[in-house]
Protein backbone atom coordinates (compact mmCIF):
# COMPACT_ATOMS: atom_id res chain seq x y z
CA UNK A 1 0.00 0.00 0.00
CA UNK A 2 1.27 3.54 -0.71
CA UNK A 3 0.71 4.66 2.88
CA UNK A 4 2.51 1.65 4.31
CA UNK A 5 5.39 2.24 1.92
CA UNK A 6 5.60 5.89 2.97
CA UNK A 7 5.64 4.93 6.65
CA UNK A 8 8.37 2.37 5.99
CA UNK A 9 10.48 4.97 4.22
CA UNK A 10 10.04 7.42 7.09
CA UNK A 11 10.98 4.73 9.60
CA UNK A 12 14.13 3.87 7.66
CA UNK A 13 15.07 7.55 7.35
CA UNK A 14 14.69 8.05 11.12
CA UNK A 15 16.44 4.80 12.08
CA UNK A 16 19.58 6.71 13.23
CA UNK A 17 17.43 8.60 15.74
CA UNK A 18 16.16 5.30 17.15
CA UNK A 19 19.68 3.89 17.43
CA UNK A 20 20.86 6.98 19.31
CA UNK A 21 17.89 7.42 21.65
CA UNK A 22 17.12 3.81 22.64
CA UNK A 23 20.23 3.28 24.78
CA UNK A 24 19.87 6.74 26.33
CA UNK A 25 16.20 6.33 27.25
CA UNK A 26 16.75 2.83 28.65
CA UNK A 27 19.77 3.76 30.79
CA UNK A 28 18.80 3.66 34.51
CA UNK A 29 21.37 6.33 35.44
CA UNK A 30 20.20 8.75 32.74
CA UNK A 31 16.54 8.27 33.56
CA UNK A 32 17.22 8.50 37.30
CA UNK A 33 18.98 11.84 36.84
CA UNK A 34 16.13 13.01 34.62
CA UNK A 35 13.59 12.06 37.31
CA UNK A 36 15.51 14.18 39.82
CA UNK A 37 15.49 17.11 37.39
CA UNK A 38 11.73 16.73 36.94
CA UNK A 39 11.17 16.61 40.70
CA UNK A 40 13.32 19.71 41.25
CA UNK A 41 11.48 21.51 38.44
CA UNK A 42 8.05 20.71 39.88
CA UNK A 43 9.12 21.87 43.35
CA UNK A 44 10.48 25.11 41.86
CA UNK A 45 7.24 25.66 39.93
CA UNK A 46 5.05 25.13 42.98
CA UNK A 47 7.24 27.39 45.11
CA UNK A 48 7.07 30.16 42.52
CA UNK A 49 3.30 29.84 42.13
CA UNK A 50 2.75 29.87 45.89
CA UNK A 51 5.12 32.72 46.65
CA UNK A 52 4.80 34.94 43.58
CA UNK A 53 1.99 33.86 41.26
CA UNK A 54 -1.10 33.11 43.31
CA UNK A 55 -3.01 35.34 40.87
CA UNK A 56 -2.81 32.68 38.16
CA UNK A 57 -6.12 30.87 37.59
CA UNK A 58 -6.40 27.35 38.99
CA UNK A 59 -6.65 25.97 35.46
CA UNK A 60 -3.30 27.44 34.44
CA UNK A 61 -1.66 26.28 37.67
CA UNK A 62 -2.75 22.78 36.75
CA UNK A 63 -1.65 23.25 33.12
CA UNK A 64 1.85 24.34 34.14
CA UNK A 65 2.14 21.51 36.64
CA UNK A 66 1.43 18.95 33.92
CA UNK A 67 3.78 20.69 31.47
CA UNK A 68 6.63 20.53 33.97
CA UNK A 69 5.81 16.91 34.90
CA UNK A 70 5.97 15.96 31.23
CA UNK A 71 9.05 17.96 30.28
CA UNK A 72 10.97 18.82 33.45
CA UNK A 73 13.41 21.74 33.09
CA UNK A 74 12.24 22.31 29.52
CA UNK A 75 8.67 22.82 30.75
CA UNK A 76 9.84 25.00 33.63
CA UNK A 77 11.77 27.23 31.22
CA UNK A 78 8.63 27.68 29.12
CA UNK A 79 6.65 28.64 32.23
CA UNK A 80 9.35 31.08 33.31
CA UNK A 81 9.42 32.71 29.87
CA UNK A 82 5.70 32.92 29.16
CA UNK A 83 3.54 31.89 32.11
CA UNK A 84 4.59 34.03 35.07
CA UNK A 85 2.90 37.29 36.01
CA UNK A 86 6.35 38.89 36.18
CA UNK A 87 6.99 38.80 32.42
CA UNK A 88 8.08 42.24 31.23
CA UNK A 89 5.93 42.28 28.08
CA UNK A 90 3.71 39.88 26.23
CA UNK A 91 4.46 38.79 22.67
CA UNK A 92 3.33 36.41 19.96
CA UNK A 93 5.97 33.90 21.06
CA UNK A 94 4.81 33.98 24.69
CA UNK A 95 1.17 33.65 23.65
CA UNK A 96 2.15 30.77 21.37
CA UNK A 97 3.93 29.02 24.23
CA UNK A 98 0.96 29.45 26.57
CA UNK A 99 -1.43 28.18 23.93
CA UNK A 100 0.79 25.16 23.25
CA UNK A 101 1.14 24.48 26.98
CA UNK A 102 -2.65 24.49 27.38
CA UNK A 103 -3.03 22.02 24.52
CA UNK A 104 -0.04 19.97 25.68
CA UNK A 105 -1.35 19.41 29.18
CA UNK A 106 -4.56 17.76 28.00
CA UNK A 107 -3.15 15.90 25.01
CA UNK A 108 -0.21 14.66 27.07
CA UNK A 109 -2.59 13.15 29.61
CA UNK A 110 -4.42 11.37 26.79
CA UNK A 111 -1.17 10.09 25.31
CA UNK A 112 0.14 8.78 28.63
CA UNK A 113 -3.18 7.07 29.35
CA UNK A 114 -3.37 5.68 25.81
CA UNK A 115 0.08 4.09 25.77
CA UNK A 116 -0.09 2.90 29.38
CA UNK A 117 -3.51 1.31 28.85
CA UNK A 118 -3.30 0.01 25.28
CA UNK A 119 0.37 -0.83 24.79
CA UNK A 120 1.08 -1.43 28.47
CA UNK A 121 -1.72 -3.01 30.47
CA UNK A 122 -3.65 -4.50 27.52
CA UNK A 123 -0.40 -5.33 25.67
CA UNK A 124 -1.93 -4.76 22.24
CA UNK A 125 0.47 -5.83 19.49
CA UNK A 126 -1.21 -3.86 16.73
CA UNK A 127 0.62 -0.59 16.13
CA UNK A 128 -2.43 0.74 14.29
CA UNK A 129 -4.77 0.06 17.23
CA UNK A 130 -2.37 1.56 19.76
CA UNK A 131 -1.84 4.66 17.63
CA UNK A 132 -5.55 5.09 16.86
CA UNK A 133 -6.61 4.61 20.48
CA UNK A 134 -3.96 7.00 21.77
CA UNK A 135 -4.92 9.58 19.16
CA UNK A 136 -8.56 9.31 20.24
CA UNK A 137 -7.72 9.82 23.92
CA UNK A 138 -5.42 12.75 23.12
CA UNK A 139 -8.20 14.44 21.15
CA UNK A 140 -10.70 13.72 23.93
CA UNK A 141 -8.54 15.22 26.68
CA UNK A 142 -7.39 18.10 24.50
CA UNK A 143 -10.92 19.09 23.54
CA UNK A 144 -12.16 18.65 27.12
CA UNK A 145 -9.65 21.21 28.37
CA UNK A 146 -11.20 23.76 26.01
CA UNK A 147 -14.86 22.76 26.18
CA UNK A 148 -15.00 22.50 29.99
CA UNK A 149 -13.86 26.07 30.77
CA UNK A 150 -16.06 27.50 28.02
CA UNK A 151 -19.13 25.76 29.42
CA UNK A 152 -18.26 27.06 32.89
CA UNK A 153 -18.42 30.56 31.38
CA UNK A 154 -21.95 29.85 30.15
CA UNK A 155 -21.24 28.75 26.58
CA UNK A 156 -23.46 25.90 25.35
CA UNK A 157 -21.94 22.49 24.68
CA UNK A 158 -22.49 22.64 20.92
CA UNK A 159 -20.89 26.06 20.55
CA UNK A 160 -18.02 25.13 22.86
CA UNK A 161 -17.37 21.93 20.91
CA UNK A 162 -17.36 23.75 17.58
CA UNK A 163 -14.91 26.27 19.02
CA UNK A 164 -12.64 23.45 20.22
CA UNK A 165 -12.78 21.65 16.88
CA UNK A 166 -11.96 24.84 15.01
CA UNK A 167 -9.18 26.11 17.24
CA UNK A 168 -7.56 22.99 18.67
CA UNK A 169 -7.65 20.35 15.91
CA UNK A 170 -4.63 21.58 13.90
CA UNK A 171 -2.30 21.79 16.88
CA UNK A 172 -3.52 18.53 18.46
CA UNK A 173 -3.08 16.70 15.17
CA UNK A 174 0.49 17.89 14.61
CA UNK A 175 1.40 17.36 18.25
CA UNK A 176 0.16 13.79 18.31
CA UNK A 177 1.59 12.80 14.93
CA UNK A 178 5.00 13.91 16.20
CA UNK A 179 4.62 12.49 19.72
CA UNK A 180 2.99 9.15 18.91
CA UNK A 181 5.24 8.68 15.90
CA UNK A 182 8.33 9.30 18.04
CA UNK A 183 7.18 6.89 20.73
CA UNK A 184 6.41 4.12 18.25
CA UNK A 185 9.69 4.71 16.40
CA UNK A 186 11.76 4.29 19.56
CA UNK A 187 9.81 1.90 21.76
CA UNK A 188 7.21 0.03 19.72
CA UNK A 189 8.46 -3.30 21.11
CA UNK A 190 8.92 -2.16 24.71
CA UNK A 191 6.73 -3.46 27.54
CA UNK A 192 5.25 -1.44 30.38
CA UNK A 193 7.83 -2.91 32.78
CA UNK A 194 10.71 -1.69 30.59
CA UNK A 195 12.43 1.58 31.41
CA UNK A 196 12.48 2.34 27.68
CA UNK A 197 8.66 2.32 27.62
CA UNK A 198 8.50 5.27 30.02
CA UNK A 199 11.64 6.99 28.80
CA UNK A 200 10.42 7.05 25.20
CA UNK A 201 6.98 8.23 26.33
CA UNK A 202 8.48 11.17 28.24
CA UNK A 203 10.77 12.08 25.34
CA UNK A 204 7.95 11.84 22.80
CA UNK A 205 5.80 14.29 24.75
CA UNK A 206 8.44 17.01 24.49
CA UNK A 207 8.92 16.28 20.79
CA UNK A 208 5.18 16.82 20.33
CA UNK A 209 5.40 20.18 22.07
CA UNK A 210 8.24 21.35 19.82
CA UNK A 211 6.32 20.47 16.65
CA UNK A 212 3.04 21.96 17.89
CA UNK A 213 4.51 25.31 18.97
CA UNK A 214 4.86 26.89 15.48
CA UNK A 215 1.34 25.73 14.60
CA UNK A 216 -0.07 27.42 17.70
CA UNK A 217 1.96 30.57 17.09
CA UNK A 218 0.47 30.82 13.59
CA UNK A 219 -3.06 30.19 14.91
CA UNK A 220 -2.59 32.90 17.53
CA UNK A 221 -1.18 35.30 14.94
CA UNK A 222 -4.25 34.92 12.71
CA UNK A 223 -6.71 35.10 15.61
CA UNK A 224 -7.86 31.49 15.46
CA UNK A 225 -6.67 31.05 19.05
CA UNK A 226 -6.35 33.70 21.74
CA UNK A 227 -3.13 32.34 23.20
CA UNK A 228 -4.35 32.43 26.82
CA UNK A 229 -4.56 35.62 28.88
CA UNK A 230 -1.46 37.68 29.64
CA UNK A 231 -0.45 36.63 33.19
CA UNK A 232 0.95 40.09 33.90
CA UNK A 233 -2.59 41.47 33.55
CA UNK A 234 -3.80 38.92 36.10
CA UNK A 235 -1.23 40.21 38.56
CA UNK A 236 -2.35 43.82 37.97
CA UNK A 237 -6.00 42.84 38.40
CA UNK A 238 -5.16 41.06 41.64
CA UNK A 239 -3.28 44.10 42.92
CA UNK A 240 -6.16 46.41 42.08
CA UNK A 241 -8.62 44.09 43.81
CA UNK A 242 -6.46 44.07 46.95
CA UNK A 243 -6.18 47.87 46.86
CA UNK A 244 -9.97 48.15 46.63
CA UNK A 245 -10.33 45.93 49.67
Amino acid sequence: MPLQGLLTQIEHALAPVRHIMKPILSDPLVMGVWALFVLASVVTLWWDIRERNQALPSLMKGVWTLVVLYSGPFGLAIYWYSGRSQISNDSLWRRGFRSTAHCYSGCGAGEVLGFALLAGLLALQSTVLVAAGTFALAYLFGYALTVGPLMQEGVGFGEAMLDALYSETPSITIMEIAAIGTDLLIASQAHISDLLFWGALAFSLSVGFVFAFPVNAVLVHFGVKEGMKNPAEMRQSGGQAQAAD
